[in-house]
């Protein structure tokens, strides 16, 4: 059975009628009766009984009209799901995150993904450093990732999409916490509480920061994420310096403060170069239009 006699023989049994079915399929009435008597000749059965009056289904054609439309509507599904994802517009991309980019930029992703793109799912990795994202892409468990560079080892490209302020995270009732003005000069007797991972590119920018207004900080406690950092600072076991994208994580007991004189950090969309993958790539464009950024810088 031929997918276009299934397609002749809805026309004539939706419209009960060959001339009709016929200019419905633009084909000429001849040809589409001989088609309908193929197929009952391949099914062995009379799908429609014909008078000079009227044509009409039988049982066996009734039956066959319902599954003829659940075929050729499957079928229809899949040609338009498969050109969905050759256009880039159907189906499931991985992102990792690193630390505060969860709270700061993922919500703003998501939407936008769910409104330019709707038959794009998400799967989320979170609280990923940089070298466990890059290692992750070029093994091919992740599409895209939002890290802090640079990137570790090759085949990597990045697209900036936010330059933060580091910014001061205190227990409320710390001294400063009534300063107008804090520098980081202000901070070389406290103690710092920092990211447990070794390769923390917060830890090392923060550490450079300080470096430079002359002191080395000196680290209390480390934390494995930035939600337990916050809660150790509302605790009172020490002060942190980290990217302002943390205020998008309020905790009591923490205040947020601006650094006259501190660095700042970048955040950045990753991907594998090369990456031919139309998805991919629709998610890319998408992101180009809400993160306008530089040229992207390959490692």
């Amino acid at each position: 059975m031929e997918l276009r006699h299934l397609r002749y023989f809805v026309a004539v049994a939706e419209t009960c009628h060959f001339g009709r079915a016929a200019e419905r399929l633009h084909m000429a009435q001849p040809a589409l009766s001989h088609a309908i008597r193929q197929l009952e000749t391949e099914l062995g059965v009379t799908l429609f009984t014909r008078t000079t009056r009227q044509v009409r289904l039988t049982a066996a054609g009734e039956f066959l009209l319902t599954e003829a439309h659940r075929v050729l509507d499957s079928i229809d599904n899949s040609v338009r799901g498969v050109q969905r994802i050759a256009e880039g517009r159907l189906g499931l991309i991985r992102i990792a995150f690193t630390g505060t980019a969860v709270f700061s930029h993922l919500p703003r992703i998501a939407q936008l993904v769910q409104r330019t793109l709707p038959g794009v799912a998400l799967e989320i990795h979170s609280d990923l450093l940089t070298p466990a994202q890059c290692d992750g892409l070029r093994a091919g468990h992740f599409d895209l990732g939002v890290l802090r560079p640079p990137a570790q080892g090759d085949g990597i490209t990045l697209r900036t999409l936010d330059v933060e302020p580091l910014i001061l995270a205190l227990p409320a009732d710390h001294r400063l916490t009534a300063e107008p003005e804090i520098s980081v000069t202000d901070l070389r007797t406290e103690d710092f509480i920092g990211y447990a991972g070794k390769d923390s590119v917060v830890n090392d920018v923060v550490t450079r920061t300080c470096r430079a207004a002359g002191f080395t900080p000196r680290r209390a406690h480390d934390a494995a994420g930035t939600a337990v950092l916050l809660a150790l600072v509302a605790g009172g076991l020490g002060i942190a310096m980290v990217p302002a994208s943390a205020r998008a994580l309020p905790l009591a007991g923490v205040v947020f403060r601006d650094l006259t004189d501190a660095g700042s950090i970048e955040l950045s969309l990753a991907w594998r170069r090369n990456d031919d993958s139309p998805l991919v790539r629709s998610v890319l464009n998408a992101l180009d239009d809400a993160f306008p950024t530089p040229h992207p810088t390959e490692v």
